[in-house]
């Protein structure tokens, strides 16, 4: 089946009080605009177009860095749903297939439930995606006869019958584009906000006798964002399906609660993760792995029987073979890590390269940065680096060399070689009761100066 998706992406959203167009409001670490695309693409769709106005440029950008090949339309104008899907006809003049609608301000519509959306319509000629709502407040409701879906009533045009209707309208529907551009050739503006509505091309199928069906979803996926407080409770939906989701793959999670995703990441099973655990985008773990309390994961991979943390941070870049051992207060940035690796303690390690089961000593900083460039370290296969020691990059430290505690190297270790770079210990005998006493003595005169 050919399918394009078209994407209503124009609205401002006046109630986020934001610049920021509503669409590219982040939900688990992605614009919303992204969530409905990622959850199109489950169809292989053929074109993805998505209608835009406010923001163009930015909602253009965000469209087209998650999916390249999506065409963007300007709608001008919001003159109704209808109006917007019709920017569309022209990009779609050519297309002969299904078309989907959906929204961007709709983060949480899964992607099953689309496939059920676009199998209805083998019976029917338009199918409609409604869910039944615990208070159905502003929503349009969808008014059936038995199986067969008769119309959709916008509230604000609803009778008092029609208003108890508990079955609602999420605005999601499918058709063939050839009956759908037709269709709305032939709604008007005769309503109460003197729109274009969508919701209309219902009507108008049945008239001519064609079939319509009403397809059910759990009243979640339909969640619309409009506000800031809205926005919160699409984050906590998310977060509280994707915990669902990980327990039921055979993930271990000892305080699921605590435990926050972002929208793309991947968890293998067996994997155990600890309370008040952050995956920022880009993470993927794999199968038995352990990410202890208070760390926070971000642009990682983490291999299979790693264990991270407590309290640890991987940045963009950190890439950690099997058997890594990333401990407390330790950050990785843009460095890989070989099997065995062990970074325990309270260090940096950025823009690197440590070999299979070396050892990076408590204190231990990669100093990367020269103000303007970044530098590269690279540490050998079983290599032993001291406790506070400073890598100078760039600079190499070969396999099985060892580093001595306290150093600061700024030039390559030659393999199995010991390098201390270190000032010589100098003692002064009492030197430090003398330097006491007179600290005490100025002290002492500076207060009575002061009291005076």
């Amino acid at each position: 089946m050919n399918i394009a998706l078209i994407i209503l992406a124009a609205g401002k959203g006046t109630r986020m009080q934001s610049e920021l167009p509503k669409v590219l409001h982040e939900v688990a670490g992605a614009p919303m605009l992204v969530h409905a695309m990622r959850a199109g693409r489950t169809l292989n769709p053929k074109r993805t177009i998505i209608i835009a106005g406010h923001g163009f440029e930015a909602v253009s950008a965000a469209a087209r860095t998650e999916d390249p090949e999506v065409e963007v339309v300007l709608q001008e104008e919001q003159l109704g749903t209808g109006h917007a899907v019709d920017q569309a006809r022209t990009a779609l003049g050519d297309f002969d297939g299904t078309i989907i609608v959906l929204y961007g301000d709709c983060p949480l519509i899964q992607s099953r439930t689309l496939e059920d959306l676009s199998t209805t319509l083998s019976d029917s000629a338009v199918s409609v995606l409604g869910f039944e709502a615990k208070d159905p407040a502003q929503y349009g409701r969808l008014i059936t006869d038995g199986d067969k879906l008769k119309r959709i009533v916008e509230f604000k045009d609803a009778s008092t019958a029609e208003r108890a209707v508990t079955l609602c309208n999420s605005g999601v529907m499918a058709a063939s584009a050839e009956l759908l551009f037709e269709l709305l050739s032939e709604i008007d503006t005769d309503n109460a906000s003197g729109e274009l509505y969508l919701t209309d091309i219902i009507s108008k199928a049945v008239a001519r006798g064609l079939p319509c069906a009403a397809v059910r979803c759990a009243e979640c996926e339909t969640l619309g964002v409009n506000s800031r407080v809205e926005l919160m409770r699409a984050e906590k939906e998310f977060q509280n399906l994707s915990r669902a989701k990980a327990l039921e793959d055979g993930i271990t999670m000892l305080a699921p609660e605590t435990v926050h995703f972002s929208y793309d990441t991947v968890i293998g099973r067996d994997t155990i993760i600890e309370q008040n655990v952050v995956f920022g985008p880009g993470v993927t773990v794999e199968s038995g792995a352990q990410i202890r309390a208070f760390s926070h994961l971000e642009g990682a991979h983490v291999s299979r029987g790693c264990i991270i943390g407590p309290y640890a941070r991987l940045r963009p870049g950190a890439e950690l073979a099997e058997d890594v051992r990333i401990g407390n207060f330790v950050e990785i940035k843009a460095s890989e890590l070989e099997e065995g690796a062990k970074v325990n303690h309270l260090s940096y390690i950025g823009d690197a390269r440590i070999g299979a089961r070396a050892n990076i000593g408590a204190g231990t900083i990669t100093c990367n940065y020269d103000g303007v460039m970044k530098h590269h370290t690279s540490i050998g296969e079983e290599a032993f680096i001291g406790s506070n020691t400073m890598l100078v990059a760039p600079v190499t430290v070969g396999q099985e060399a060892m580093t001595a505690s306290g150093s600061v190297i700024t030039q390559d270790v030659p393999a199995g070689s010991l390098a201390i770079a270190r000032t010589k210990q100098d003692n002064k005998p009492g030197l430090a009761v003398k330097l006491m006493k007179k600290f005490r003595a100025l002290k002492a005169a500076k207060q009575n100066k002061t009291k005076d």
